[in-house]
C-alpha cells in the first residue's frame, strides 16, 4: 500500500468544535455524515430547499434545518452533497454568495471541481471526504461502534490547515475508525467513473443480461437463466468482498473455478479491454462530464430512454416473480 492511510489517533476532532458545520443536501450521504457529525457533539445545519421532501425527516432526526443559502452563510465548514449534476447551479445561486475567507468547501466526490462547473474563491480550503460505501452503511457502521474507510483530498489549502480539517470531519462520521487513504481530486473522481461504467454499474449489469439471453435465447427456461447469471451473482460477489478473487475461487468447487479461469478471458478480452480503455479516456478527457452535464441541461431524454429499456428487460420481469419465493426478504 502507497497510499497513507489515517486513524483515529491522526485526526483532530477539537478543529471542528465551535464551528458551524453545513451540510448541503440530505440523501444517501447527507443524512450520515450529519447525524454521525452530531453524534460525534458537533454543531450541524442541513442546507435544503424549502420544498425538499427530506425537510421534515431532517427535523426528525434532531438536526437544524435552513433554506440552502441561510445555511451556507451560517456555515464555517460547508459539505456539498447534493447530487453532481446539480451542484454547480447550487453553488452559483445559494454558495458562492455566502463564503467567506476562511471557509471550509468540501466533497463527497470530485466531480464538480474536476470539471470546473464549481470554481471556487482563493482563499477557502477545498478538501473531499468521501467514505466507499452508501450512505445507510456510513450510518450504521458508525451506530454500530465501528466505521466505512473513507478517501480523502486537498484541492486547496488556504488555512494551511486543509488536511488536518477533512481528517477531522471524517474522525466525525466515523472513517478513521476504519481508515482513510489520502489521494487527490482527480484520481477520486476518474477512477470512480470508470468503475460505475465500465465494472460496477454498465459492465456487470450488461453481462448478467447477456447472459440471461444466451441462455433464453437457447430455450433454457427464464427462471433458471436468472438464478444461473444474477441471483448466484451475490454469493460470488459477497466472496470477492470478503477475501478477494482468490478466495472466490478457493471457496467455489474446481469445476467453476477451471471453467471461470478458462472462459474468462474469452468473455472478457480485448475487445473488452480496449472498450475499458475507451471509456477511460472519455472520462479523462471530460467527454462524458460534458455529455451528463448536456443530458441534465435537456431533460434527461436519452437517460430515460435508457432506463425506461433497463426497467423493461425480460429479467426485471422474471425477477419480480421469483424474488416473491424468498422468505427472507421483507
Amino acid at each position: 500500500m502507497n497510499l497513507p492511510i489515517y486513524y483515529d489517533k491522526d485526526a483532530n476532532l477539537s478543529l471542528l468544535e465551535g464551528k458551524k458545520l453545513t451540510v448541503i443536501g440530505y440523501g444517501s450521504q447527507g443524512h450520515a455524515h450529519s447525524q454521525n457529525l452530531k453524534d460525534s457533539g458537533l454543531d450541524v445545519i442541513v442546507g435544503l430547499r424549502e420544498s425538499s421532501k427530506s425537510w421534515k425527516q431532517a427535523e426528525a432526526d434532531g438536526l437544524t434545518v435552513m433554506k440552502t443559502a441561510d445555511a451556507a452563510k451560517a456555515g464555517d465548514f460547508i459539505m456539498i452533497l447534493a447530487p453532481d449534476q446539480l451542484q454547480g447551479d447550487i453553488y452559483a445561486a445559494d454558495i458562492a454568495p455566502n463564503l467567506a475567507p476562511g471557509n471550509v468547501l468540501a466533497f463527497g466526490h470530485g466531480f464538480n471541481i474536476i470539471y470546473e462547473q464549481i470554481v471556487p474563491p482563493d482563499d477557502v480550503d477545498v478538501v473531499m471526504i468521501a467514505p466507499k460505501s452508501p450512505g445507510h452503511l456510513v450510518r450504521r457502521t458508525f451506530v454500530e461502534g465501528s466505521g466505512t474507510p473513507c478517501l480523502i483530498a486537498v484541492h486547496q489549502d488556504a488555512s494551511g490547515k486543509a488536511q488536518d480539517y477533512a481528517l477531522a470531519w471524517a474522525k466525525g462520521i466515523g472513517g478513521t475508525r476504519a481508515g482513510v487513504i489520502h489521494t487527490n481530486f482527480r484520481d477520486e473522481t476518474e477512477t470512480d467513473l470508470f468503475g460505475e461504467q465500465a465494472v460496477l454499474c454498465g459492465g456487470v449489469s450488461e453481462l448478467v443480461r447477456a447472459g440471461f439471453e444466451t441462455l433464453t435465447d437457447a430455450g433454457y427456461p427464464p427462471e433458471i437463466a436468472y438464478f444461473e447469471c444474477l441471483h448466484e451473482l451475490k454469493l460470488i460477489v459477497d466472496l470477492f468482498y470478503e477475501g478477494g478473487i482468490n478466495y472466490m475461487n478457493y471457496s467455489v468447487s474446481e469445476t467453476a473455478e477451471y471453467g471461470g479461469l478458462l472462459r474468462g478471458n474469452e468473455i472478457i478480452g480485448e475487445s473488452s479491454r480496449k472498450a475499458m480503455k475507451n471509456v477511460l479516456k472519455e472520462i479523462q478527457e471530460g467527454d462524458f462530464a460534458k455529455k451528463w452535464l448536456l443530458e441534465n441541461k435537456v431533460g434527461q431524454p436519452n437517460f430515460k430512454g435508457m432506463r425506461r429499456i433497463s426497467e423493461n428487460h425480460p429479467i426485471e420481469k422474471i425477477g419480480a416473480e421469483l424474488r416473491k419465493m424468498f422468505s427472507w426478504k421483507k
